[in-house]
């Protein structure tokens, strides 16, 4: 299945730049290091964003957990970086209760399923 309103999927500043490219976030750190390897920058944050958004309309999502705020989905495949590296990442995206789109929520390496 595609993301739900996959076309209006909603890619935060703060969680890309902020986050998911900081070298100094307690919890991000770590997946800033993966990101920096395929070429992404914190100054060039949108790259990531738009890449996001691509990964999520290339690939098929997996509803997983659904809880009081929404319901999430998993979409795994592949994301080519800036540096014309490749690799497997598994994005995951919220669609909140009363919401028709997605939110971006983590993403991290992870094998195709």
């Amino acid at each position: 299945m595609k993301l739900p309103g996959v076309e209006r999927a909603v890619v935060s500043a703060p969680k890309i730049r902020d986050y998911l490219l900081s070298d100094s976030h307690p919890v991000g750190r770590f997946k800033a290091a993966f990101f920096v390897g395929l070429g992404y920058s914190a100054a060039s944050w949108e790259s990531l964003a738009a890449d996001l958004r691509r990964h999520a309309t290339d690939n098929e999502a997996v509803a997983t957990e659904a809880n009081e705020y929404g319901q999430k989905y998993e979409v795994r495949g592949k994301i080519s970086g800036p540096a014309g590296r490749a690799a497997d990442l598994v994005a995951v995206w919220i669609v909140l209760r009363g919401e028709d789109f997605p939110r971006f929520v983590t993403a991290f390496p992870g094998a195709r399923s």
